[in-house]
Formats: C-alpha cells, sequence, structure tokens
C-alpha cells in the first residue's frame, strides 16, 4: 500500500473513528488491506449516513476540503480508486449527491462529473 493510500485510510479514520475496529478486522479477515473493500464498506457507509443526516456542517467541510486535497496529491493509484469508490457511490443517490455538492470542491466536482461520465450517467 503506498504512502498516500495509508495516509488516505488514517485521515478517514479520524474523520469516523467508529470505524477503526471494522478496518482492523478488514485487514485480519482477508490478511491485507483490500483498498476498495475498506472504501466501500467501511468509510463510505459512515459518510453516506452524514451526507443523508446533513447535520455535521464542519465534519463534511472537513472531509471534503481533504478530498480536494487528496485530488492535488497527483497520486493515480489514490485517485483512481477515490473515483471508482467515493466517488461513483456518491453519485448512486441524487439527493445524497445534492448535497455532497454543497461541499465538494472545484476539483472534486470535476471528478465525480467525469465518474458519472464513465458510468454513463451524465
Amino acid at each position: 500500500m503506498s504512502k498516500n493510500v495509508r495516509e488516505f485510510f488514517e485521515k478517514m479514520q479520524e474523520f469516523f473513528p467508529s470505524t477503526k475496529n471494522a478496518y482492523i478486522e478488514s485487514v485480519e479477515e482477508y490478511g491485507e488491506v483490500l483498498e476498495t473493500v475498506v472504501i466501500e464498506d467501511i468509510f463510505m457507509p459512515e459518510l453516506l449516513t452524514l451526507l443523508a443526516k446533513n447535520e455535521d456542517a464542519e465534519l463534511l467541510s472537513n472531509i471534503f476540503n481533504y478530498f480536494e486535497e487528496i485530488i492535488k496529491k497527483n497520486d493515480s493509484h489514490l485517485i483512481n480508486i477515490f473515483s471508482v469508490t467515493v466517488l461513483e457511490i456518491l453519485g448512486n443517490d441524487k439527493a445524497v449527491l445534492k448535497v455532497a455538492k454543497q461541499y465538494m470542491g472545484e476539483k472534486t466536482t470535476l471528478l465525480q462529473m467525469k465518474a458519472d461520465k464513465e458510468l454513463g450517467r451524465l
């Protein structure tokens, strides 16, 4: 796992402390970090719940500001994983995506639109 991916997982666990045990259990179960599994099964349910409630604007702002930082790092592997997990999943629910767009920065918005286009949603 690359340094940037490891930092991403650490940061997501800071945003969602309740995911730490599930992350450890996933690594133990599979014997390694399955990057897309961790994001889709552990982090995204937390983010989707947060967006659906839309009650913690500060946390959502912090998360989406961090997403902008990820894209600026130009780590093609991390950006690819981020696009096919986080951004594609956000596009699965129009109501959730509408809330997410309130917090997305310019680069995240463009990348999310690209993900939707590649899936044939646009």
